[in-house]
């Protein structure tokens, strides 16, 4: 489970109980993270989400092996803006695992990134896994096991999908 404290812990903390006072919801959301590897690419992959493009993400799977569990249908999140502000609550709708390479169009045009097309799609998360890789200290590995999450907007109410 995601903690509300740390660096922004006090405005996701409010953020997070503004979302359970409207909607019922209990307990704390079970990740609390940024999109991307950028204050930039957080910013602009969660106007995405804001927008209505972006109902889906992929993560390496060993990100998750050392944070926690892979989320499960049902889970929520809130995501951060590149400053760590909260931005949107999301829940999570279906989860795959399974290699890079095994990314569908669906998916790749769900995930609302670049031109949206399963080639444009593997070109961008390849290189993004790249610098991931270097980044942890982790061998390259150029068809790491993915996470493929798909997820429903659910705060703010404004864009909430319906």
């Amino acid at each position: 489970m995601a903690a509300l404290t740390g660096p922004g812990g006090t405005a996701v903390a409010t953020f997070w109980a503004a979302f359970c006072a409207a909607t019922g919801a209990t307990g704390e959301p079970v990740d609390v993270y940024a999109f991307g590897d950028s204050v930039g690419m957080a910013d602009a992959l969660v106007d995405l989400v804001l927008t209505g493009t972006k109902r889906a993400t992929a993560g390496a799977r060993a990100d998750y092996l050392e944070e926690g569990a892979v989320p499960v249908v049902g889970d929520h999140a809130v995501v951060l803006r590149g400053d760590g502000s909260p931005a949107a609550v999301l829940r999570t709708t279906d989860v795959r695992v399974g290699p890079l390479s095994s990314v569908d169009d669906a998916f790749a045009w769900d995930e609302g990134e670049g031109d949206r097309t399963r080639d444009g799609w593997l070109a961008a998360h390849r290189a993004f896994f790249r610098r991931w890789f270097a980044a942890s200290g982790r061998p390259p590995d150029e068809d790491p096991e993915v996470v493929f999450e798909r997820f429903a907007l659910v705060w703010p109410p404004e864009r909430a999908d319906g």
